[in-house]
Parts: C-alpha cells; structure tokens; sequence
C-alpha cells in the first residue's frame, strides 16, 4: 500500500514538473518563430529588361500540297522526292489522247465551217443569200472555236507543273494510278526561305511591331538565331487570348518546316520598376497581397504584378519606394502583428 502511494506522488511530482517546464519553453519558440524569423526586404527602383519567352514553330515560306485539276490514269510521273525542282517544270502528265483526238475532229469541222462562211459571205455580196444564213454560219465557225479553247484548257489540266521553285516532298502515287482533283499527289515547299510563328500573350500585343527583332533557339540547340517580325494576326484568339506573330528567319540552315524553338522577345526597358522577391507574393482568390511592416506592425496590402523574372516579380501598384515588404515568416503574421525584422535587404 505504501509502495502504491509512493509511485502515485512520484508520477504526479514528475507531471507537474514537466508541465511547469514545457509551457515557458513552447511560448518562447512560439515567439521566435512569428518574430525573429521575419525578414524583409526594402523596395527601391531597379532596371527592368522586359522579355518574354514563348514557343513558336518553323514554317516555309510558301508551301502547296499538290492536286490535279483532271480526272484521268496517270502516264508520266515526274516527282523526284526531296529534290529541287524549277517553277514550270512536268510533274504529272495524266491520259489525255481522247481529248486530243477530239480536237482534231475540231479542227476538221472549223474548216468546213469556214469555207461556208466564206462562200455565204460572197453570196451576200450580191444578195444571193439571206443576212440570217450568212450570220448562222458565223455563229457556227465561232461555236467551234470556242470548243476548241475548252478542249485546250482540258488538255493543258492534264499537266500538273511546278507552281514555284521548290523543294518536293514524299510522292503518293505511281505510275498508272487513276487521279482526281481530291487526289494529292505530293507537297512543295520554298527552298531556302523559312519563317516562324509563335504566340505571346494578349496585354503584350501592343508592344509588337513590324521590324522587330527577335531571338530563338532551336530545341536541343544552344545556337541563337535571329528573326524579324513581319506580321501579326488581326485579332486574338478569344479560346488562348494569345497573338499570333510571324517572322522572318535570317538564317534557316538545319531548320526544318516544323521545327518547335523557343522565343525570347524583349518588349521594353523600364529604369524605375519596383521589383521585390516572390516569395513576398501572397496569392489570393482574386488578387495578390504582400505584408509592409507600417509601424512596426504588419500590414496587408493588395497589389497588382508585372513582369516576372527569376525570383523577382514586379509590382505596379500597392507599394512604394522605401516600403519593407515581409519576405520569410508570411505565413505566421497577422494584422497589425508586431515585427522584429532580424535581417533586412
């Protein structure tokens, strides 16, 4: 019985004692951690280079998928792939004897309709023949003319040339296969000339304009390359509210219609922007806040960002110069919490 009375005061002196301990102690860290711990950082006007990266992708200068305008079996093929090719020159020859053979017979029938018209036109000279026989005549020798020019046309279809000069890309038919003008026989690009299309953000738009210089990267490449804007889209895209830009390359050797590059594009200098670190940001539902210290106590300001660079964000409305953000120890402060700053930038 004494031993169990003994063991009971033991364990409540031990609770006690602990207790007793424990509570100054947990204050104490508690008090460092929401206190000394905060650091700041002043904000002062810094040079801010504006640039933007974005992804943009390699495309010709000028580019055809390749169609014939006729209907018919195919009897030359001309279409050495990936070779250069000279604007004019034979790529496709489709059957085409039975349109000639109707041109012969044409031609045979305008030479009769001539000599007719030219007997009726004698004849009328001395009233032998009506003013309505001379003109039905006429009008025949003209009729046939006429067919004649849409057989031509008909038979020059049957030809499928080189738009441009170009380079031509995989073949997708032979020889003896039966073509339509929902056939695509193979793709022609510009040799020589590439351009690049990429997109940037929809409150940047303004700031681009004809002439402008711009630097890329080939992916997997640490080679920098250069182009000039030629271009822009009419209106932004209401699903990505990008712009679509275009530009022209200086130098596309090793480039490939196709080929994904990243895009730095500089947009502006600005000499007095107020940047600050982003850990400083406290994101919001709608907006973004930071904590000034105002007094010595913490005071939550909303503010509106800018341009961000690594681990700087700019800040274009809320603070000023001179104002010490909270940049650790966020997280840990309320309103109108005093501050013990223990290190400020």
């Amino acid at each position: 019985m004494k031993k169990t009375l003994l063991l009971s005061g033991l364990f409540l002196f031990l609770f006690s004692c602990g207790k007793n301990d424990k509570s100054p102690a947990a204050a104490g860290t508690r008090s460092a951690l929401t206190v000394s711990s905060v650091q700041g950082y002043v904000v002062k006007q810094s040079v801010l280079s504006e640039q933007i990266s974005a992804s943009g992708t390699i495309v010709p200068a000028e580019e055809t998928e390749l169609h014939p305008e006729y209907s018919g079996r195919v009897v030359t093929l001309n279409l050495p792939e990936g070779a250069a090719v000279k604007k004019g020159a034979l790529l496709l020859k489709i059957y085409d004897e039975d349109l000639k053979t109707q041109l012969q017979k044409l031609e045979t029938q305008l030479k009769q309709a001539q000599i007719t018209e030219k007997r009726l036109s004698d004849l009328i000279a001395v009233k032998g023949v009506s003013q309505q026989e001379y003109d039905l005549a006429a009008l025949a020798v003209q009729t046939i003319k006429s067919d004649m020019d849409l057989l031509r046309i008909n038979i020059a279809k049957t030809e499928l040339r080189a738009p441009y000069d170009g380079v031509l890309g995989l073949r997708r038919i032979s020889v003896g296969a039966y073509v339509s003008p929902a056939t695509a026989i193979t793709t022609i690009r510009s040799s020589g000339a590439m351009k690049l299309d990429f997109n940037i953000p929809e409150k940047y738009s303004h700031l681009i304009r004809k002439g402008q210089q711009i630097h890329f990267r080939q992916d997997g490449s640490e080679q920098d390359r250069t182009a000039t804007v030629i271009a822009t889209e009419q209106s932004i895209d209401p699903n990505s509210r990008n712009l679509l830009v275009r530009a022209s390359v200086r130098d596309s050797k090793g480039l490939l219609p196709g080929n994904y590059v990243s895009v730095d594009l500089a947009i502006g200098r600005n000499q007095q922007a107020l940047l600050i670190p982003s850990e400083a940001i406290i994101p919001q539902a709608r907006d973004k806040q930071v904590i000034v210290s105002k007094g010595g106590k913490a005071s939550f300001v909303t503010v509106k960002t800018g341009v961000r660079q690594a681990g700087m964000v700019e800040i274009t409305d809320g603070i000023q110069v001179g104002d010490t953000v909270c940049t650790t120890g966020v997280l840990f402060l309320r309103p109108n919490a005093v501050i013990n700053f223990s290190e400020v930038e």
